[in-house]
This record gives structure tokens, sequence and C-alpha cells, in this order.
């Protein structure tokens, strides 16, 4: 008679225990305890309950079950702790045996190198971990994990994350007040610390261990975490932004990749307009992304998103795999070159700028890959990613999952084109030069350019063969990329003679009659390499299209091709 109560009682213990559970072993211990030994808690309750259950089902007297309690806490006691080299290994990015896979867990380990751990810390967000890797060329080189996925060395990183600092700083109107997205190697907010203007950096960090860990970084990132500039608020991103006082002059997002488990909030609609009510006049709102370990759908979506509450976005580059947008306020003073000029000269800026090895404006300048809007132009049709309609975390996983590179979705429709060709800093910048874009300064850009494995210094090699047929400069240049042939694979550098035709006043060497696999090679090629600071011209495409249409045998394959090409850049005739 009593067993809807017995159940309903029983139920009920049995929930409130998984949520003190959950709550206690799975959060509040982490603060002080490390996973190994939440284990040993949660074995010894385990314990304690068979103690409990036994003394009250079974006439035994306390003896023989204390006994066997005090032989299991022992046993709990004693147990050896977790490796955290093995915790925090990271084996889950590699999608291949290594040597040592089929050899037992010891010999895979002993094998495996990933670094000398010089902190290790399970904290109620994840497992923190700095590594040191040791080399002739950097004696100091320490890597920051969390949960096995490096978020940020120095120095290989260093480019990126002090970029991710610098360029929204030059292009914003004053950057006094700055809120930063994660700590990391604490470059970004070094940067930003570093600056003349700039009088606070807020922080949000999540992770008490990141921020336990901040000052092992400080050989690297001007001793962040000692400026009085810097407040590091322990907190959700997006909870401390909405609750900081006044607004910002500058916003940094620097979150760790979307399929990292609770990261693509900070990826979504509702943060970023957030983000956006937080600007003063003149502000940037800059966002980190990456094309490594994802695919162009999951780019596509985060630019969707983006576009979408900033009416005038960028996207620049800072290494090859890295890419920043940036969403700015005022759109005229991101164009009012001398004004950038002058700020990239200043002091401040200029030793951060060396830090990175660029050491000229217009080195600087060829980061840009899509100037300010040409997003707003380009129709990015899809879903978007939102809180209500969460759809990032799940692209993105599968993304990972496959391990490839994600492309930027082409913008080349008539309107984007023509905004690129006018907005472009880069080619701004040489057209308001009196001696053009000339040799001294192809080099610096190329140079730059290919320095990061850009797929934009082949156009701008193959814009310098139509501009000037002969030049010992440029063949030197190109002799020394070939050498090189890591890079020179990566550059795509024997596509240099096939984009060539692609230019408006190109030499016309090409046979009257053109095969369709020609012209949707020439087509591809266009998509893939075009640059707005050297824009292909579609005439010249259109010219490739009339010749493939001129045979008739082959006219109407070559028309309907066209028609699918148009689908993608627009009609070529405008």
């Amino acid at each position: 008679t009593d067993l809807g109560d017995v159940a309903g009682r029983l139920y009920s213990w049995n929930t409130t225990g998984s949520l003190l559970g959950a709550l206690i072993g799975g959060y509040a211990l982490l603060f002080w305890l490390d996973l190994d030994d939440v284990y040993r808690v949660a074995m010894g309750a385990i314990a304690l309950a068979a103690l409990l259950t036994t003394l009250r089902s079974v006439s035994l007297g306390w003896v023989a079950p204390g006994i066997f309690a005090v032989f299991a806490f022992a046993a709990i006691a004693v147990l050896p702790d977790w490796a955290p080299e093995r915790l925090s290994a990271g084996l889950f990015r590699n999608r291949e045996g290594l040597p040592d896979t089929f050899n037992g867990p010891e010999a895979l380990f002993r094998n495996h190198q990933n670094g000398k751990l010089v902190f290790y810390d399970d904290d109620p967000i994840a497992s923190i971990a700095v590594a040191s890797f040791s080399g002739a060329k950097s004696p100091e080189n320490l890597a920051i994990m969390s949960n096995g996925k490096s978020d940020g060395a120095i120095p290989g990183d260093y480019v990126t994350t002090a970029l991710l600092a610098l360029i929204p700083a030059m292009i914003a109107r004053d950057p006094a007040r700055v809120f930063v997205v994660g700590y990391g190697t604490g470059v970004t907010a070094g940067e930003l610390t570093a600056l003349a203007e700039t009088r606070e950096v807020l922080l949000a960090e999540i992770s008490p261990g990141v921020i336990e860990a901040a000052p092992l970084f400080d050989f690297g990132n001007l001793a962040a975490s000692r400026n009085p500039k810097l407040q590091i608020v322990q907190g959700d991103a997006y909870r401390t932004l909405l609750r900081s006082q006044g607004k910002f002059d500058l916003i940094v997002s620097e979150p760790s990749n979307p399929w990292v488990a609770g990261i693509e909030m900070l990826y979504s609609q509702e943060f970023l307009e957030a983000a956006h009510d937080r600007l003063n006049p003149g502000g940037v709102h800059a966002q980190w992304f990456h094309t490594y370990e994802t695919d162009s759908a999951t780019l596509a979506l985060i630019l969707r998103t983006y576009d979408s509450v900033f009416d005038h976005a960028a996207v620049w580059y800072t290494v090859g795999s890295d890419l920043l947008l940036l969403g700015v306020k005022d759109p005229e003073g991101a164009f009012d070159l001398e004004r950038l000029r002058q700020r990239f000269e200043r002091p401040d800026f200029k030793a951060g700028f060396a830090r990175c090895k660029i050491n000229s404006f217009a080195a600087l300048l060829a980061h840009e890959i899509v100037p300010v809007d040409v997003l707003a132009a380009t129709p990015l049709t899809g879903d978007l990613h939102t809180l209500l309609h969460p759809r990032l975390s799940s692209l993105a996983a599968r993304a990972f999952f496959v391990g490839a590179f994600g492309n930027l979705p082409p913008t080349l429709t008539p309107a984007a084109a023509e905004l690129g060709k006018q907005n472009s800093l880069l080619a701004r910048f040489t057209a308001a030069r009196p001696e053009g874009f000339d040799t001294p300064l192809r080099l610096e850009v190329i140079e730059e350019t290919c320095r990061h494995g850009m797929n934009l210094c082949a156009p701008l090699i193959a814009r310098w063969i139509v501009d000037e047929p002969i030049s010992p400069a440029r063949d030197h240049l190109r002799a020394r990329i070939a050498r090189n042939r890591k890079l020179s694979r990566t550059v795509r550098l024997a596509a240099v003679e096939l984009l060539v035709p692609l230019f408006e006043g190109a030499p016309d060497d090409l046979p009257a009659k053109l095969p369709p696999a020609a012209a949707a090679k020439a087509s591809n090629l266009f998509i893939e390499f075009y640059d707005h600071a050297a824009p292909f011209s579609r005439a010249a495409l259109l010219g490739l299209w009339q010749r493939c249409e001129a045979d008739p045998d082959q006219e109407q394959a070559c028309i309907a091709a066209r028609a699918k090409l148009e689908t993608i850049v627009g009609d070529l005739r405008q």
C-alpha cells in the first residue's frame, strides 16, 4: 500500500544525490582538488555508503564491516596519481595512428612529444596545462593547453594574438577603454596595455587555472599580468560584458574553437549584438577565427552571423590560417589612410608591429582580405547562429572530425567587386603614391603575403607580370620562393602564369576557340585567387567564355557552364 510513497522518496533522494554529486564533484571540489582527488572522494563516498547499508541490512555488528571499510579507505588513499602528461596529451586531434599506437600506452606516451609540463590544474571549467618546448632558437617556448588542446603559444602564436590587439586598436578612433575575451598567453592583453592611449583593459577569463598560470607567460607578453592597466575578471565573457559599466572603444573576442563545448555562445548573434551595443562611436569589434580543422560551411555561418550585426565589416588575416573579423562603427575613419599611417608610425604601434615582423605600413595593409562593406554587398544567404537556434557547435564539430580547411565565401558579385576595388586599403594606398605600385612597394607587399603562405601571393605576382613583363627583381623573388618547396606549394606558385590572362591588359596569346574545360579552369582560378587589392577583370573572364561559345559544337555547353558560374560571381557583363 505504500509502494508509491517509497518509490517517490527513492527517486527524490536519487535526484537530489545526482544533482549534489554533479555540483560538488563536478564543479565545487575542483576549485581545490584535481580530477584524481575528486575520484578518490567519490570512491570514499561509495565505500561509506556501502558500510552504512551493510550495518543497516546485515546483523554483523561494527567490527567486520569496520575492518573492511578501513581497508577500503586505505586502498583508496594509496591509489597512484593520474599522469597529467596523459590527460593533457590532446590525442583526440590525431586522425592517424602514431608510430607507437599499437605498442601499448607506456610506449605511446613515452615517445609522444608534447613538451614538459610546468603547470597543471584541473579547475571547474577545464584541465589547464602549460608545457615547455625547449629549443636552440627559442629557449623560452611555452604553450597553454585546455583539455589537451593548445589555446596559444609563445612565440608560436605571437603574431596572431598580437595583431588581434594592434590592428583594431589602430583603426579605432581612441582605444582608451578595452574589453577582451579570454587571456590565453596574455599577448593580446600585453600589446593593448603597452599602447599609450589605452587607459583600461577589462579582461574576462572563465578558467581559474588560466588566471593562475598567467605569470608564467610574462616573459613573452610584456609582463601583462603585472600591468596596472589590466583588470582580470574571472567569469563568463557574455555575463561579464553585460554586467560591465559604461561602453568600450574596442572589444577583442579571442575565444577557443567553436567545436569546444560551451564556446559557441561567444559566436552567437546575441553576443555580437551585446558587443555592438557597448561600443562607443568610432569603436571597433574584433573577433578571431580559423580556417584549419573546419570547412567552408562553418566559415560561411560565422560570416553571415557577423555581417547580420555589424553593418561595416572587414576580414583580415594574421597568419595564413588565422582570420580577424572586424566590425567598425566609423567606416570613414577606417578609410583615412593618412590617419592610419600616422598611427602605425607612432613608437608604441611601431614597436608592436615590429614584434610581429611587420616593418612597413604597406606590409600591414597586405593583411586585408575582404575590405570594409564588401560583405554587406555580398548575398550571404543561409541560417544564422543564435542562442535560440544554435547551429555552430554541431556544424563545427563535424568539420573538426573531418579535419579539412575552410575557404571564405566568394565576394565577387559586381557590387561587391566594385566596393572591394574602391575600399581596398592597399589599392587606395598605392593609388595615392606618386610612384604608384613601384618595385620596392611590390616587394614589401608580396614578401609579406608569401611569408604567411597566403594564396593572394600568386595573383600579386601575376599582376606584376602584366604591369612589367620584364622585371629582374620579380624573377629573383620567384626563384627565391621556388627554392622553398613547401612555401612554393602553399602559395601555389605554379598557378601564376595561369592567372595572367585574368587581368585587364594581359597579352592576348590564347587560341580563338577555348574548350569548356579550359574556361571552367580559368573560372575556378578567378574565384579561388581573387584579390580585392589586385582584382581580376570580369571582362577578361567574359572574353574567355565568349571564345568557348565561339565554337558551334560546344556553344550550348559553354553557355550553360557560364550561367552556372554567374550564380556565384554575378553577371560577367556588369
